[in-house]
């Protein structure tokens, strides 16, 4: 198909391929932030597409939590380097590995520790509780040996929540929001559904079923953050310029994680991307979804056509 011609023409055309609405924001340096918004909000209410909506931005979390052991990493709180015998004993021979499992390698996805929605059926009636989800996955086997390849999975972020929790003495959520959000003035990120006002959080729809999703609760910190797509952009962009971290903390980071993100949920899709070639923080979500991958690709192909409108206009 040819380009579009602007940012909101190409959200327009995404509605009509199928999504319910969609979310674009927009940080080019030197210039304004841009807003965009297509479809709906609410799609019983008919409310249109609100572009400082809330949304569930699933795995792009795990940036967050990234930050927040980088942070303790630093301060000499937690050692990368130490494993989940160490941080979690009562795990030792419930993991396969847990001696040789260090915090690098599950904040890597390098651990081996299988993931827990990769369990059948597990999106019908996900579990509330973390040691739910835990139960899950203890007692089986290693999907490879620590180390020894790459495997995703949101196991490794549960656990580090749970290490996290532990060394602070409270909850990884009030330190995630005391050393990132009040910092960058995030006025508009949570870190679970009970804090947010529903009203305000875009519905999320999945394919073949009915009912409004915002109200299903993924309380796990693997995934569980809601923010505005300028929210996101803004941490982003702190996180990408350094302005985010403290001395010796960039370094930290860089070695242990990327810095950007996707996200997939149940009715969320999110893309969170920084372009160091055009100095531009582009943020995109999505409210339909399913996990034939089609809506996925869908997504990445309108969100790889609205970049090159924003590099067209940049070079015009």
């Amino acid at each position: 198909m040819p380009l579009s011609d602007t940012v909101q023409e190409q959200l327009s055309e995404g509605i009509e391929y199928g999504f319910d609405g969609m979310i674009v924001y927009v940080d080019e340096a030197g210039r304004p932030p841009a807003f965009y918004a297509a479809g709906c909000h609410d799609r019983k209410n008919e409310i249109p597409a609100d572009p400082k909506a809330l949304f569930k931005i699933a795995s792009i979390t795990k940036l967050y939590v990234a930050v927040a052991v980088t942070k303790l990493v630093n301060d000499e709180h937690l050692s990368l380097d130490l494993t989940v015998a160490d941080y979690l004993p009562e795990l030792v021979g419930r993991i396969e590995n847990a001696d040789k499992i260090t915090l690098r390698m599950m904040v890597q996805h390098r651990s081996g520790i299988h993931d827990f929605t990769r369990t059948s059926d597990y999106w019908k009636a996900p579990p509330k509780a973390n040691r739910e989800n835990l139960e899950l996955v203890l007692d089986k086997p290693a999907d490879f040996e620590p180390d020894k390849n790459y495997g995703y999975s949101n196991t490794n972020y549960l656990l580090i929540g749970e290490i996290l929790d532990k060394t602070l003495g409270y909850s990884h959520h009030q330190y995630i929001k005391k050393e990132i959000l009040i910092p960058l003035e995030l006025n508009n990120t949570y870190s679970l559904l009970s804090e947010v006002d529903l009203d305000n959080l875009m519905s999320g729809y999945y394919v073949g079923y009915d009912s409004d999703l915002k109200y299903n609760d993924f309380s796990n910190p693997s995934g569980s953050m809601i923010a505005t797509a300028e929210d996101v952009g803004i941490f982003l962009r702190a996180l990408n310029n350094g302005s985010l971290f403290k001395v010796g903390e960039k370094e930290i980071y860089s070695s242990i994680y990327k810095y950007d993100h996707t996200g997939l949920i149940p009715g969320y899709q999110s893309i969170a991307k920084y372009h160091k070639d055009i100095d531009t923080v582009v943020i995109q979500f999505n409210n339909t979804t399913n996990f034939d991958g089609y809506d996925w690709s869908l997504a990445e192909i309108i969100y790889n056509r609205i970049l090159k409108i924003v590099k067209s206009n940049k070079s015009s």
